[in-house]
C-alpha cells in the first residue's frame, strides 16, 4: 500500500512562507543566517538544495529541527520522482527482479538456458510456467520426497526450483506402465549392473521399462539436495542431482529414491522436516532398504589393516565395484572419509549428463 503523500511541494515555497509570515525579506533572512542573499534566493527558487549546514542554520532561525527541513526536501524529491512514468516503470522492474530472485536462482536458470526471455516480463512468465504458478506473487507448492543434507531445514526456493526442473524434464519422457515388481527386481541387481560406471548411461531406459521416469538435473549451487522422488500424473519420477559424483554415493541416492517409491512414500504430500517424526522415520526406512539393495547381508570381518587386496576380494565375491564396499565401511565408521582407499574412485557425472 502506498503511504506517501498525495502531493508534495518544494521546500523553497515552504521556506518563503515561513520567512514572509515573520515579516522578513529574503535579504533580511540571509543576513540573519549570515549567508549570501543569492544562496537564499536559489534555495527558494529550487536551484539549490538545502545542505546539512543550511538546514541547521534555518532550524536555528525558524525551527523546528534540521531534520524537518531535510525531510521536507526529500519528501518532495521522492514525490516528484514517483510522478515520472519512466522512473515508475524502472522501479516496477526492480521489484519484479527482486521477487523473481526470491522465488528462484534466476542467474543459474539463465546460465543453463532454462530461462531465455530477453525482457523481465518474459523471464517472469517463464519462471511462473516452470514453478507451475499463475503469478509471481504465488508460492510454489510441490510435494516431494527428497534426501537432503540440510534435513533439519525447510525446503529452500533453490531446492524447489531444482525439483521443478526435474518435473519439466520428466514430463517429456514416455515410459511403460509402472510395475513395482520390475522396479524391485531392478533395484536388487543394480549394484551388480553398475559395477562398470559406464552402465549408468543405460539406467534411464532400464527404469523406463519398470515404469519409472529417471532424470538428471545438475545440482544448483548451495542446493544441498541429492535426489527426489515423486508422482507425476500417476507415474513415479526419480531425479538425481549427481551431487557427490562418486559411483557409490550416486548409486545409494538412486536406491534411496527407489525405496521411497517401493515403500509407498510418494503417495500424496510428504513432509521431510525433522519436526515431523513420520518424515524422518520414512527417511530411515528408505535408507535401510537402499543399504540392503546396495550390498545385501553382512561383510566378512575386516582385517586390522584394510587394503586394496581385501577390498577387491570382497567386492568380487559380491559382484560390485570396490568403492561400494568402501562406502559401506565409511558409513559404518570403519574407514575414515579421508581414507586413501577412495583415491581414483570412479565418478559417474559424465554419464548422468548424457541422460
Amino acid at each position: 500500500m502506498n503511504t506517501g503523500p498525495a502531493e508534495a511541494f518544494p521546500v523553497g515555497e515552504h521556506l518563503l512562507e515561513e520567512i514572509e509570515a515573520r515579516g522578513w525579506t529574503q535579504a533580511e533572512f540571509a543576513d540573519i543566517l549570515g549567508r549570501p542573499a543569492q544562496v537564499i534566493s536559489e534555495i527558494i527558487s529550487g536551484k539549490k538544495e538545502i545542505t546539512r549546514e543550511s538546514a541547521a542554520q534555518i532550524s536555528a532561525a525558524l525551527g523546528p529541527s534540521p531534520e524537518y527541513w531535510l525531510n521536507y526536501q526529500d519528501q518532495y524529491h521522492l514525490w516528484k520522482q514517483s510522478q515520472d512514468e519512466g522512473t515508475r516503470r524502472q522501479l516496477d522492474e526492480v521489484r519484479l527482479r527482486a521477487r523473481l530472485n526470491q522465488l528462484a536462482p534466476v542467474a543459474v536458470l539463465r546460465k543453463r538456458g532454462v530461462i531465455t526471455g530477453t525482457t523481465i516480463q518474459d523471464q517472469a512468465d517463464q519462471l511462473c510456467e516452470l514453478l507451475e504458478i499463475d503469478h509471481v506473487d504465488d508460492e510454489p507448492q510441490l510435494a516431494m520426497v527428497a534426501r537432503r543434507s540440510n534435513v533439519d531445514e525447510r525446503v529452500t526456493p533453490t531446492q524447489l526450483t531444482w525439483l521443478a526442473c526435474v518435473r519439466r524434464q520428466a514430463a517429456r519422457l514416455r515410459v511403460a506402465p509402472y510395475s513395482r515388481e520390475r522396479l524391485q527386481a531392478l533395484a536388487s541387481r543394480l549394484s551388480n549392473e553398475v559395477r562398470d560406471p559406464a552402465a549408468f548411461a543405460k539406467l534411464p531406459a532400464q527404469f523406463a521399462e519398470a515404469g519409472v521416469r529417471l532424470v538428471h538435473v545438475e545440482a544448483f549451487p548451495s542446493s544441498k539436495i541429492d535426489g527426489a522422488s515423486f508422482d507425476l500424473d500417476g507415474t513415479p519420477v526419480i531425479g538425481l542431482s549427481g551431487r557427490g559424483q562418486r559411483l557409490d554415493k550416486v548409486l545409494f541416492t538412486l536406491l534411496h529414491e527407489v525405496a521411497h517409491i517401493v515403500l509407498g512414500h510418494i503417495a500424496g504430500e510428504v513432509i521431510l522436516d525433522e519436526d515431523n517424526p513420520r518424515g524422518r522415520a520414512r527417511e530411515d526406512e528408505a535408507n535401510e532398504l537402499a543399504a540392503h539393495w546396495a550390498l545385501p547381508g553382512s561383510l566378512p570381518p575386516t582385517p586390522e589393516r584394510i587394503g586394496q587386496t581385501w577390498l577387491t576380494k570382497v567386492a568380487n565375491a559380491r559382484g560390485v565395484h570396490p568403492i561400494v564396499v568402501v562406502g559401506r565401511l565409511q558409513n559404518r565408521g570403519v574407514l575414515s572419509w579421508r581414507s586413501a582407499l577412495t583415491k581414483d574412485a570412479p565418478t559417474v557425472t559424465r554419464y548422468l549428463q548424457n541422460w
